[in-house]
C-alpha cells in the first residue's frame, strides 16, 4: 500500500489557535514549528493541508 508519498512543514504555531485546528496538526503528525513529515498522498491528507493552509506547506521534491 506504499505509494505516492508527500512532504509537509509546519510553519505556523498552534498557540492560540482554535482546537479543530490543533487537532489536525496533531492528526498530521505535527506539533513544533519547523517539523517536517513525510505521508502517503491521500484524499484525506489533502483536506487536512486545505484546511491550514497558514500553518503548513507542502514541500516539493
Amino acid at each position: 500500500m506504499a505509494g505516492k508519498t508527500i512532504k509537509i512543514r509546519q510553519i505556523g504555531s498552534p498557540i492560540r489557535r482554535p482546537k479543530e485546528q490543533r487537532a489536525i496538526l496533531t492528526g498530521l503528525g505535527l506539533g513544533k514549528m519547523h517539523r517536517e513529515v513525510e505521508l502517503v498522498d491521500t484524499p484525506e491528507v489533502r483536506g487536512m493541508i486545505r484546511k491550514l493552509p497558514h500553518m503548513v506547506e507542502v514541500i516539493e521534491g
